[in-house]
């Protein structure tokens, strides 16, 4: 495998693109090595999912699309960003707020740290924002051509 792997997909933001970007990553997971149902795939599906829905929600229509960068570093480091053109960031909500959703942060913190990544949002130069999950890479290295 090469030291770099880029894949990304840009969808319309419509709630039924959610399952085209699990789809669209789970593929490509598994092109890098990482087979489908795994506990570090299912784990990196549901990251997704919930970054996806988010920037399909809580943009209130003026985000036209979205779109999900996969990045594997030196088969070490796996970045998974979703990009919106909505200027405000994810806000975190204390615990003590009970509400029916507006937990998928919560959820997307907990399971990076559980995995030893980490969280960070970045601006875009339009005006948006892409929310970046970083997860230290759980494959092992692919074998050599025989």
């Amino acid at each position: 495998m090469a030291d770099h792997q880029e894949a990304t997909v840009t969808l319309p933001s419509d709630p039924v693109e959610v399952s085209s970007a699990r789809r669209y990553v789970t593929r490509t997971l598994a092109d890098w090595g990482l087979a489908s149902g795994t506990e570090f795939a299912d784990t990196i599906t549901l990251i997704v999912s919930e970054l996806a829905t988010n920037a399909v929600q809580h943009t209130f229509g003026q985000s036209p699309t979205f779109t999900v960068d996969l990045r594997l570093e030196r088969e070490e480091e796996l970045h998974i960003g979703v990009t919106d053109s909505h200027p405000r960031w994810p806000q975190k909500l204390p615990a003590a707020v009970r509400q029916d959703n507006g937990r998928g942060m919560v959820i997307i913190r907990a399971l990076a740290k559980e995995h030893g990544g980490r969280l960070l949002v970045t601006p875009t130069a339009e005006g948006g924002k892409t929310v970046w999950i970083v997860l230290p890479w759980a494959v092992g290295p692919s074998p050599a051509p025989a």
